[in-house]
């Protein structure tokens, strides 16, 4: 007998018997927002070809986005993210659950990416593709049906920080600012995977690597224990929060799980150390 858990929440996070007991409403949306670091030699696209969870559109993370700027995938224009989603039949009704082929990656930036336009309905499924399989539900290889749908978009500017404002926030103090990369590469004992980045740190900011988020199939810890994590780091959870991250993937696993928690005073950094690791101007910490 399939159940579906009582933490499933079609706003952050929800199981794979959650979607499987959902997946022939008819306006539930699903897509596979798999990205990998180049390092991996994996391709997210052909991967989907190959197989994807029933009625999944490809989210390419790369393509949706601000192509004028040179930082990688920073957030699209408002215009551009209502053309795409019209284009891939989702808009208004909807209720959209996104997952990826890692697990519990970058399926987080494409839900926070929704929620900087406004959209609430949309969830990250926990544990994505290697979850679904795992647990037995089927994939395809079959293109999705598409119908064009209208989405009203309301960009939520509060959700988003730049450089000078995390600039500002470091020299007073008044966030929590929330590194989600490796503990290495936080103190600067590793070379960063981009050319011509420094290494180090936002002075002030606390790491929170995000695999600590996560337990060991993928899936994302239980609000107690995340709340644990969060504080063993030092984060103090009653200033607003900034999250960052290498170029703004990983920081949305962060803000998903503080909204987890039921904080929602929280904003990513989009350009994160792709920006700030560039401009010899800005300081930078080393060290734990």
């Amino acid at each position: 007998m399939m159940t579906t858990s009582p933490a499933d929440d079609p706003k952050t996070l929800v199981s794979t018997d959650w979607l499987a007991a959902h997946l022939k409403d008819p306006d539930l949306r699903i897509f596979d927002a798999s990205w990998y670091m180049p390092d991996t030699g994996r391709d997210a696209k052909a991967e989907y070809a190959a197989g994807h969870i029933p009625g999944a559109r490809f989210f390419d993370i790369d393509e949706i986005s601000d192509n004028r700027s040179e930082l990688p995938h920073m957030a699209p224009p408002v215009e551009k993210f209502m053309s795409r989603m019209r284009a891939m039949g989702v808009g208004d009704g909807h209720q959209v659950v996104v997952y990826d082929g890692t697990g519990l990656f970058s399926a987080a930036r494409v839900w926070w990416l929704f929620r900087l336009m406004g959209q609430t309905n949309i969830a990250v499924l926990d544990g994505g593709l290697p979850k679904w399989v795992a647990d037995g539900h089927k994939v395809t290889s079959a293109a999705p049906t598409i119908r064009d749908r209208h989405m009203t978009v309301k960009m939520e500017a509060h959700r988003l920080r730049d450089v000078t404002d995390v600039a500002r926030a470091a020299k007073l103090g008044d966030h929590s600012i929330i590194d989600a990369r490796a503990p290495e590469r936080f103190r600067g004992d590793a070379p960063e995977p981009r050319e011509g980045m420094r290494s180090g740190h936002i002075p002030g900011s606390l790491n929170v690597f995000y695999k600590d988020l996560l337990t060991a199939d993928g899936t994302m810890k239980a609000p107690t224990a995340l709340r644990t994590v969060f504080t063993d780091a030092g984060i103090n959870l009653t200033k607003p929060a900034i999250t960052t991250c290498g170029s703004g993937v990983t920081a949305a696993i962060v803000s998903l799980a503080l909204e987890r928690i039921g904080k929602t005073d929280h904003a990513l950094y989009d350009g994160s150390w792709s920006e700030w690791g560039m401009y010899a101007d800005l300081p930078i910490a080393t060290g734990a």
